[in-house]
């Protein structure tokens, strides 16, 4: 099914965070250096993209889901999985996850965005009548505005452990 304009920014969001998911997958990840500079990478994606999109949907996207009982239980699983995942990112800007750690998170990441995509989007725009999508994509804009436009690509330096 063709995306809804009013979930697109959000549709895009998730195109940014399953190319750091496919990066962290292809990595070596072979020495501390490297471990580190991709747990840097995921605090700048968090801070600068997912915060806001956790945000916006939370605020507005999963209540409007939630009013439809065919999306309930979908909205209470995909809200735990924004708390296991803001615990791998706090743990990453701690620098405490390992090699292993970072793959999980990866596929993690990954599975929750191809869930909301399938699934939540899916169904909502099933449900959902035109002038709903309109009035959360107003208020789902009004939350990512805030966040950067900028794409984190790590740098060679942050990549051969030269970086912070």
């Amino acid at each position: 099914m063709l995306r809804d304009k009013n979930l697109v920014p959000l549709s895009r969001q998730h195109q940014h965070a399953l190319a750091l998911c496919v990066r962290i997958n292809r990595a070596k990840l072979a020495t501390p250096a490297e471990v580190k500079a991709w747990q840097s990478e995921m605090r700048q994606h968090f801070e600068h993209e997912i915060r806001f999109h956790f945000a916006a949907e939370e605020a507005h996207l999963f209540p409007a889901a939630r009013r439809f009982s065919e999306l309930t239980s979908l909205v209470d699983e995909l809200i735990a999985e924004h708390g296991q995942l803001r615990d791998y990112f706090a743990r990453a800007s701690e620098g405490t996850l390992d090699q292993g750690e970072l793959r999980t998170f990866a596929e993690r990441l990954s599975n929750h965005i191809r869930r909301e995509e399938r699934q939540l989007f899916e169904g909502m725009q099933g449900l959902m009548d035109p002038e709903e999508l309109l009035k959360i994509g107003g208020l789902v804009e009004g939350i990512l505005s805030t966040a950067s436009d900028s794409c984190i690509v790590p740098t060679e330096s942050k990549l051969n452990g030269l970086g912070s």
